[in-house]
């Protein structure tokens, strides 16, 4: 069993008898050591975006002082939902090794798979004119501060 893989099964093995959320956990992995852990804690957090591998990429960058993993490679006991794949994404995670599939989630009657599809359109467009403004004061001040 790989090393990295294990241990985001004890992470999930917490978290579930813990009765924090669901079997997931997650490590995050630069460079031979791991730089972040995580486990589901929908449950105890209140929260539905605590899922493993948010709570892994929120330790890392936290730890680190980043918000940037780029290099690293991230081990989660299930494939990541969208809204994890997202968060994968823009920390710039470079692999992402997952255990179960979307189907083993459903299976347990973890709704994943709906999220893949196609969700209904519930966003709508709203104050558009006033929002740029909010842009505008952003793009003014990253150019005084370079970053």
């Amino acid at each position: 069993m790989n090393p990295y893989m294990k241990i985001a099964i004890e992470e999930a093995q917490t978290g579930i008898r813990a009765g924090h959320g669901g079997p997931f956990g997650c490590v995050i992995v630069k460079d031979g050591n791991i730089i972040g852990r995580g486990h589901n804690e929908v449950v105890k957090q209140h929260d539905p975006t605590c899922h493993g591998e948010m709570m892994a990429i929120r330790n890392a960058c936290s730890g680190l002082g980043v918000f940037d993993l780029s290099g690293c490679e991230l081990y989660t006991t299930a494939e990541p939902c969208p809204m994890c794949k997202g968060a994968v994404l823009w920390a710039n995670i470079s692999k992402v090794y997952y255990g179960c599939t979307v189907s083993d989630t459903e299976k347990l009657g973890f709704r994943d798979k709906e999220f893949f599809e196609q969700p209904p359109e519930i966003a709508q467009e709203l104050n558009r004119a006033e929002c740029l403004q909010v842009f505008q004061e952003y793009q003014n001040l990253k150019q005084k501060k370079h970053y």
